[in-house]
């Protein structure tokens, strides 16, 4: 009886519940081997910046200045964090390198938890997840990674093959479901991605699903095009579940740095973006662009992907992620 309580229980959390854990060990390796380029380069500057140092002056503000913008942080973030550190070390005592790294490290988690919002609607059945980015960024992968990831936290996921005009985009999911094995909806290339969706999220309501992911094109030759499609999209979906899509996540490509900035420009100005995943991140040095996309579009980074295998994504935590760049 005690069993079957506790399985109930589980069963009846919010689909996100699981992630409150606290990182096993091999979540946080996992994690530093996949930051380890952009440790090296953006964290590893800073240190050699503070050592010797014992006082906040002009020199090192404007190194870390130069620092931060050239590791694609962008100029109005890297000038926030600075503000931030100017006024914390006229108030605190300031003794040294260490006390010094800590504030910084201190300033940059306050940040990005900032923008870490709590509020989707954790208790919707099925939480619909509309996934959206430009091609290349690891779009389809993502969805793959993260149907694998919530099946194997014991959720029942559908995933909708709504990017209907890119070459092989539709087969490219259709393996992901087998890999991972969960259903997909499918109506093959060059039809309406509406009715894709549509027929999804009747699908999942049918078959009493906990999660759908739902692909979409990506393209932003015509900004106006998009919105129109990514609009009645939305539009179709509520038909079956009303308050759907639940969210919007926007697929942005890590390596990319400044071009990352704008994909995230163009999407924000073409639909309502309410979470971001960075992909690619163990693959370059510019995981400064983390920082910041977050704290200028105001969106959470809610996934990071750290690497080619199937398990390497994983739900982003702001503590974990700086204490993993400022970890020797």
């Amino acid at each position: 009886m005690f069993y079957h309580r506790k399985l109930f229980l589980f069963i009846d959390m919010g689909i996100f519940d699981f992630f409150k854990k606290e990182k096993s060990s091999e979540e946080k390796e996992q994690l530093d081997k996949g930051l380890e380029k952009t440790k090296s380069s953006l964290f590893g500057k800073i240190s050699k910046a503070l050592v010797g140092k014992n006082t906040v002056d002009e020199d090192f503000l404007d190194e870390l200045e130069e620092i931060l913008i050239t590791s694609d942080v962008g100029v109005d973030t890297t000038l926030n964090i600075i503000n931030r550190l100017e006024k914390r070390v006229s108030s605190d005592k300031y003794v040294g390198a260490t006390e010094l790294n800590n504030l910084l490290k201190d300033e940059i988690t306050q940040l990005l938890s900032e923008n870490k919002k709590d509020d989707f609607n954790k208790e919707a059945k099925p939480y619909v997840i509309m996934v959206v980015g430009v091609n290349g960024v690891g779009k389809t992968t993502t969805i793959g990674k993260l149907a694998n990831l919530y099946s194997k936290a014991g959720k029942k996921v559908l995933l909708g093959a709504g990017d209907t005009f890119r070459a092989a985009a539709v087969d490219q999911l259709t393996i992901w479901s087998d890999r991972v094995q969960v259903p997909i909806v499918s109506k093959g290339m060059n039809t309406d991605p509406a009715a894709v969706a549509f027929d999804t999220v009747k699908q999942g309501v049918e078959d009493n699903v906990d999660l759908i992911l739902l692909d979409t094109a990506g393209r932003l030759h015509n900004k106006i095009n998009l919105m129109n499609e990514l609009s009645k999209i939305k539009r179709v979906m509520s038909k079956v579940i009303p308050d759907a899509p639940h969210e919007v996540l926007l697929v942005l490509d890590a390596s990319t740095g400044q071009n990352a900035f704008e994909q995230a420009k163009q999407f924000t100005a073409a639909t309502e973006v309410t979470s971001l995943a960075l992909t690619k991140l163990d693959g370059t040095a510019r995981g400064g662009v983390v920082l910041g996309i977050s704290d200028q579009f105001k969106i959470p980074v809610k996934y990071i992907g750290i690497g080619e295998g199937i398990d390497d994504i994983q739900h982003f935590e702001p503590a974990d992620f700086v204490e993993s760049l400022f970890s020797n």
